[in-house]
């Protein structure tokens, strides 16, 4: 299938309706249908104001970034980028063009989801 690796950069102590924006935005990504998505905690970075910042054993939680990431078709793209207008969220993204997969899929899968259809 043709598609894209989704990253949304977030802050680590950002709230979207009384929940953390990374579960958030997890939440919406299982609930749209996408098959997965995944969050990482950064140890290190800068953003826009081009302030470094790392993750130390005595820092405050909560200061750090947090990357969201979905391997979605064009369709759920898009789904997922409009629910997050929708909510007034200011995010930065990054969209990679990518092919994906599934080896020996199940029944569960969906058709097209291998190299072989």
């Amino acid at each position: 299938m043709k598609g894209s690796l989704l990253r949304l950069y977030v802050n680590e102590g950002e709230h979207c309706g009384g929940v953390l924006l990374w579960e958030w935005l997890l939440e919406q990504g299982n609930r749209l249908g996408i098959r997965g998505g995944s969050a990482f905690r950064t140890i290190g970075g800068f953003g826009r104001r081009h302030a470094v910042h790392e993750n130390h054993f005595f820092e405050l939680a909560g200061s750090g970034s947090i990357e969201v990431e979905f391997v979605v078709t064009e369709d759920e793209e898009c789904r997922l980028l409009d629910l997050i207008r929708q909510a007034g969220i200011r995010v930065f993204y990054s969209r990679i063009p990518a092919g994906f997969g599934v080896i020996n899929p199940d029944a569960k899968d969906p058709p097209g989801l291998t190299i072989d259809d």
